[in-house]
């Protein structure tokens, strides 16, 4: 009788165990399906002869203004590929001394006065921005092409400073492989859980014949 109630203890000892761990793992597996460390985006603008489009990706949590800062930018524009975000608190050449911010947003307005840049294939830069000073405030761009002369005054004819309409949406959603694995762990344990049932019903049951 000692014997089927020590058992008895051991099996429900061994039974806390496997939920216990079981709710851990899980949590580790909710929580890379619940948070991912970066956002994919897909973004596009167009103007008079102005055709961009691409990716971006941000981080996860916005600013209390709702903007999530851009780390890193794919895409091209009028054909040629986009190579180099150009790095927040810097203007992009041929535009000093406006820095840009790289940030983006979902809200109505979803870049800020400082817009984001990168440069192109071509050897020219760009810059996205939301032109709050115009009567009826909208998106421009700022266009710089070789030669550089440093300095937004210094315009030349290859450079421009044009109207375009601006888009972003995020795009990222749960990888399939977090959801998958949780469901094989589920699977898992629980099938375990009812073959340890099993045995030590009939364990007991030679237990108690013995005893």
């Amino acid at each position: 009788m000692l014997k089927t109630i020590a058992l008895k203890t051991s099996m429900k000892t061994l039974a806390l165990l496997s939920v216990t761990a079981f709710a851990a793992t899980s949590g580790l597996v909710f929580g890379t399906m619940q948070a991912a460390s970066a956002l994919s985006w897909n973004w596009n603008y167009s103007g008079t002869g102005i055709a961009a489009n691409g990716t971006f990706t941000t981080n996860n949590t916005p600013n209390d203004l709702g903007f999530y800062l851009i780390s890193g930018i794919t895409g091209t524009r009028n054909g040629e590929t986009i190579t180099s975000l150009q790095p927040a608190g810097t203007p992009i050449p041929g535009n000093e001394p406006f820095n840009v911010d790289n940030l983006i947003s979902l809200n109505t307005q979803q870049l800020t006065i400082d817009g984001f840049g990168y440069s192109t294939s071509g050897g020219n830069y760009s810059s996205p921005f939301f032109a709050n000073f115009l009567p009826t405030p909208g998106y421009l761009e700022v266009f710089s092409a070789p030669p550089i002369t440093l300095g937004s005054e210094n315009f030349g004819t290859e450079d421009s400073e044009l109207p375009i309409s601006f888009s972003a949406t995020i795009i990222t959603v749960p990888e399939p492989t977090s959801i998958l694995s949780l469901i094989a762990l589920g699977t898992l344990c629980a099938g375990s859980a009812l073959k340890r049932n099993k045995r030590s019903k009939f364990t007991e049951k030679k237990l108690k014949k013995v005893s």
